[in-house]
């Protein structure tokens, strides 16, 4: 029971729902999970990696530093889903090349190397997955350099507010958090966003940005 138990919140998610007996309680055995009630660093650049991180709700930020000191967000984690890179030092015995971030509220099952390993050779689900991971962040990842070679910083920035408003076309979010994700600065986002309430597109507030035309930040987008 206590392995069932343990493993019970990560199994309802594919492929662990189809994870045969044996590797289930062998699963139960090489699992433990993480708690973050507030933003937190999980990773740093060439630390050790214990495992396969497996986010259960919340977020995880992946992201790299330019020599300035930017944020750059390389690719969000979330539900269901694990870090590519982790599983690449895994396999590889590597070292993590890059910082992750705990969203608040944010809940990982860390699955050890070894376990995950003896998952990947007897699980084909198992093995699907990782495939799958790795492929999807690739075309994230290539999705991610051709915007930024191929749009302007307000082209992205459009976008990127686009893309994390609420149905109500609120994002929640610092100026530097959004900087930090697009790989600029505090000062250069706060022109680009006084340039947007000037043109009427949003309004913002502390913490907060309210899109009032989603349209026409849309048509920003294609025609800047």
């Amino acid at each position: 029971m206590k392995n069932r138990k343990s493993t019970a919140e990560l199994k309802s998610f594919k492929p662990f729902d189809k994870l045969s007996e044996a590797s289930n309680s062998l699963l139960g055995r090489g699992l433990r999970y993480a708690h973050y009630t507030q933003r937190t660093m999980v990773l740093s650049k060439g630390q050790q990696i214990s495992g396969a991180y497996v986010v259960v709700s919340g977020q995880l930020r992946v992201y790299a530093l330019s020599p300035k000191g930017n944020e750059a967000t390389l690719y969000l984690i979330n539900p269901g889903e694990t870090c590519v890179l982790a599983l690449n030092c895994i396999f590889n015995d590597l070292l993590y090349p890059a910082w992750v971030e705990a969203m608040p509220t944010t809940k990982v099952a860390i699955i050890s190397g070894r376990l995950y390993r003896a998952l990947f050779e007897s699980e084909q689900e198992i093995r699907n997955m990782t495939v799958q991971t790795f492929s999807t962040v690739v075309f994230r990842l290539m999705a991610e350099l051709e915007e930024i070679h191929s749009c302007k910083l307000e082209q992205r920035l459009a976008s990127f507010l686009l893309a994390h408003a609420s149905s109500e076309g609120a994002v929640c979010m610092t100026q530097q958090e959004i900087a930090s994700h697009l790989g600029s600065t505090r000062e250069v986002i706060a022109r680009i966003l006084r340039q947007f309430v000037s043109e009427k597109y949003i309004k913002t507030k502390r913490n907060l940005v309210l899109i009032n035309f989603p349209s026409k930040l849309a048509s920003l987008v294609k025609n800047f």
